[in-house]
């Protein structure tokens, strides 16, 4: 898929850390399926990770896409720290600050996590 095309639909900097794996086009709405990359966090380079998955899927309304209300259904990866045995996720509050993401779309990211 035309990341560039995407790129022009979803929040700024979102496809640096998501990947869009389905899209349902319902007669009033769109929903669009984002999973987290299986990128570690950088604050946990030095540690050894291992994926266990996702969060709950969260549901965002975002901007109306031709008319119709558009939703943005996001898996959050989670990964188990094997230094310390603890479940350890990105803090989108520095991520922020390192990319072209939005400060208020990684307070919201940030929020979705409890």
């Amino acid at each position: 898929m035309d990341t560039t095309l995407l790129s022009l639909l979803l929040p700024e900097g979102i496809l640096e850390y998501f990947e869009l794996t389905n899209v349902i086009k319902k007669e009033d709405s769109y929903y669009l399926f984002l999973s987290e990359k299986n990128l570690p966090p950088q604050e946990f380079q030095s540690d050894q990770l291992q994926s266990k998955g996702f969060y709950e899927e969260e549901t965002v309304r975002d901007f109306p896409l031709r008319g119709k209300a558009c939703y943005l259904k996001i898996k959050r990866r989670k990964w188990l720290n094997l230094s310390c045995g603890k479940t350890v996720y990105r803090d989108w509050e520095m991520v922020a600050d390192g990319t072209r993401m939005t400060k208020e779309f990684a307070t919201f990211l940030k929020g979705l996590s409890g």
